[in-house]
């Protein structure tokens, strides 16, 4: 019998099996595109930069849209949000094939439209990412992530090899137009896929507060920046490898569109091996350990590039690439993914993702142009020296363990009854809330409370104070604000079960007979200007 969170699991999972095979069929029409863009790029200029800059035309949508792209994840239906990303890539698809097979094609309009498929991408990751955990059980998330990362890696392994055999007997615009093609799988798939529907007993949050949420959310949630930054530095310099791999196939190997698939293949094939491994990899070790591995493994594998002339040890050197990249990336994912709540989980997806892709488009420009001024050794070589730095930064920004945290709504809110005829849009509103604390308890307070200001700020609360009556030692304060009452509801419907061990902690130091008072006070501006108080009464004033 399969166990819980195996693979064998999931795929009797309906919905999932059904988005996970149309997905591979998606996945293989994108990399035989991505085999036929750089390729093309290759026989339409000799500059080694531009040639880099087909990957940072891919990746750079992806910087600029992706957490616009969370924010719309979280507030929209994500199955639509899909549909659009994949109708629009399928266009742009069609019209791109057309385009080179009329021999119409120059340097920068690829770049153009590889840019607007990279916005299609941008507009569906982070629903897509972020639908995982709509489809599966929690406890089953990690298995689901890595089984996207091995299909996707599985079409890697294939996918580039036929993508150069397609460019080679047809031309890359019979590589465009399978791309194009491979959606409507997809696009089938979500169509018949009918998600339970959301909780909508509140209005959509505006979309510059909701964008603001989910930066602020990351902010205050140091274990997501450790993440997020050792994602920026793996990207930074493991993108060098994919960036220049055609420069690496023409100049180094001497090898033309055929060579170039299957060496993409071999890193795909290292990336299948390293998602089958990545479960036991983290049963034997801790994420810091498997992470300084994956980009330790990575330096060696540029350090070899940088030297082979042989397809055989440039092959070997690919495969431990795509191993450490793919369990890289997808423990960057599932920590992401574990350590977030539903209701904001699409942009921190997104910010990770941004900023990491932040560091594909910057690395792919940096070592294009490292490549063309100093050879492409060289700038092997220097992405391996980041890499071992991106291992070594672990000593003071480690990776967090996937903590068995319980982020699910606590659902203990009840909306208080109001005497005023207060609207959802009435505000500012202010909270107070009193404590009586003991003296000696007044350390273990105040830890409590740096706890609660991060909590609340986290989840929406504006101008967090704590205050000390000078009259009543023993009185404490907490208060805040927040720009409307329906905020406030919400505020209090994003605390999860995790936040629930600071709430009895206050609850236990509170010394008073009833549980701590909450005062809600809405603001009102009624003192008058100083212009009104110069002037005379008028008459019945």
């Amino acid at each position: 019998m399969a166990q819980p969170g195996s693979p064998m699991v999931l795929f009797r999972n309906q919905t999932f099996r059904m988005l996970w095979l149309a997905s591979l069929a998606s996945n293989f029409g994108g990399l035989v595109q991505a085999v036929g863009a750089a390729w093309m790029m290759t026989l339409l200029t000799d500059s080694q930069s531009m040639v880099a800059l087909v990957q940072t035309s891919i990746s750079l949508p992806i910087v600029i849209f992706s957490l616009l792209a969370g924010v719309f994840a979280d507030s929209f239906d994500r199955r639509r949000v899909m549909l659009v990303a994949q109708s629009f890539m399928l266009v742009v698809s069609f019209i791109l094939a057309f385009l080179a097979y009329e021999d119409l094609l120059t340097p920068w309009l690829l770049l153009a439209f590889t840019f607007l498929i990279g916005c299609g991408t941008a507009l569906h990751n982070p629903s897509w990412q972020a639908t995982m955990g709509d489809i599966v059980p929690r406890d089953d998330l990690p298995t689901a992530v890595a089984l996207n990362s091995m299909g996707f890696n599985l079409m890697r392994s294939i996918g580039p090899a036929v993508g150069g055999a397609i460019v080679a007997v047809a031309g890359a615009a019979a590589a465009f137009a399978v791309n194009a093609v491979s959606y409507i799988a997809i696009i089938s798939a979500l169509f018949r896929w009918q998600p339970p529907e959301r909780d909508l007993h509140l209005p959509r949050e505006p979309f510059g507060s909701a964008f603001s949420a989910g930066l602020r959310y990351v902010a205050m949630s140091p274990n997501l920046i450790y993440v997020i930054l050792r994602g920026f530095l793996f990207g930074l310099a493991a993108i060098a490898i994919l960036a220049l791999l055609p420069l690496v196939v023409r100049e180094m190997l001497e090898g033309g569109a055929v060579v170039y698939g299957i060496m993409l293949g071999c890193f795909g094939a290292g990336a299948v091996v390293g998602a089958l491994g990545n479960g036991r990899l983290r049963q034997r070790f801790e994420n810091e350990g498997v992470a300084r591995g994956a980009f330790t493994g990575f330096a060696v594998s540029c350090s070899v590039l940088a030297f082979s002339h042989h397809y055989l040890l440039s092959g070997a050197a690919l495969v431990m690439a795509g191993g450490c990249w793919v369990i890289a990336l997808s423990m960057f994912n599932v920590t992401v993914q574990m350590s977030t709540p539903r209701w904001v989980v699409g942009r921190a997806l997104a910010l990770r993702q941004t900023v990491q892709f932040a560091g594909m488009a910057g690395g792919s420009w940096i070592w294009g142009s490292m490549a063309e001024n100093y050879g492409v050794g060289n700038a092997l070589l220097a992405a391996a020296v980041v890499l071992i730095f991106g291992a070594v930064a672990g000593l003071r920004i480690p990776l967090p363990a996937i903590g068995q945290l319980n982020l699910d709504p606590l659902n203990r809110f009840q909306e208080p009854m109001l005497q005023l005829d207060l609207k959802q849009r009435s505000g500012p509103i202010m909270i107070m809330v009193d404590y009586i604390i003991d003296q000696k308890d007044v350390p273990e307070f105040l830890s409590a409370m740096s706890q609660r200001r991060r909590i609340r700020i986290r989840d929406g609360a504006k101008q967090w104070v704590l205050l000390r009556d000078l009259e009543n030692p023993d009185v404490w304060t907490e208060s805040y604000h927040v720009p409307t009452w329906v905020e406030y509801v919400r505020h209090n419907e994003r605390r999860t079960f995790a936040d629930l061990d600071v709430s009895e902690r206050l609850r236990e130091l509170h010394r008073g007979t009833e549980k701590p008072k909450v005062h809600r006070m809405i603001e009102r501006q009624t003192v008058p200007r100083y212009d009104d108080m110069s002037r005379k009464p008028e008459a019945g004033e």
